[in-house]
């Protein structure tokens, strides 16, 4: 008894592509060239400070994430964190905030995991990495932001201690940078094979480091890195993504 026939393959190189492939192909390019909609437009809005390294991050999360937002400059200077209009966005009197919708989310990592969360971009759907992602975002604030954004801050005259405090916080900085040298020798990527937003919030960090007057040279997986994070689609500097004044889409 014959078996059944082999099934046709379904379309060969020299077929033309299905109708409905082909419009949902160009619905996509036409979605793409109008730009975002207006309800995209409504959704986000970042309130923070060119100065604020987690304002970086939350605004290169959502760039590279390729969302569009609406940014409200917070002056710092004059203390309009500490106002209560701004207190009741974020209770804590500090910046950044992202409004999504009705919703305030606060604190730069808690921002990073939403947006990953609800745009369903820059995270995993393991479990193990997952878990990873998230582990590294809470090492990164105990271990590498303190040391390197309390240097930064030093030396732009916004925070003042002594040489000895100054090499404490030096030491603290390049044993993170080992830590990461380390974990960069073994994987392109903090997290997984992809960039995830552990990616974006440590990145957010070093883009500071030459402003705290730490070099970066002796890490050479780490300026690999940073390179290859650079060349993601939707990668932009703090000053691209932060004017000195709020910008309404």
């Amino acid at each position: 008894m014959a078996g059944k026939p082999k099934r046709a393959k379904a379309m060969s190189s020299g077929r033309a592509m299905p109708a409905k492939q082909k419009a949902t192909i160009e619905k996509s390019l036409v979605k793409k060239a109008r730009g975002p909609s207006p309800k995209e437009r409504q959704r986000f809005t970042l309130y923070g400070s060119v100065m604020s390294a987690p304002t970086y991050a939350a605004a290169l999360g959502l760039s590279m994430m390729r969302h569009a937002f609406s940014y409200i400059h917070i002056n710092l200077r004059e203390g309009a964190h500490k106002q209560p209009d701004y207190l009741v966005k974020n209770r804590f009197g500090q910046v950044p905030a992202l409004r999504d919708g009705h919703l305030y989310v606060v604190q730069s990592a808690a921002i990073l995991m939403h947006l990953a969360d609800s745009l369903d971009k820059f995270t995993s759907k393991q479990p193990a990495e997952k878990n990873r992602i998230r582990e590294w975002m809470f090492w990164q604030w105990d271990k590498l932001s303190a040391p390197v954004l309390r240097l930064r801050g030093r030396a732009r005259g916004f925070r003042q201690f002594g040489e000895e405090v100054r090499m404490m916080y030096d030491g603290e900085a390049k044993a993170a940078f080992a830590v990461l040298e380390s974990e960069l020798a073994k994987s392109e990527w903090l997290a997984g094979k992809k960039p995830t937003i552990a990616d974006i919030a440590i990145y957010a960090v070093l883009r500071y480091a030459a402003e705290a007057n730490l070099d970066l040279s002796h890490f050479p997986h780490i300026v690999s890195w940073k390179k290859r994070f650079e060349e993601l689609p939707g990668f932009a500097t703090p000053e691209e993504l932060l004017p000195l004044e709020s910008r309404l889409i």
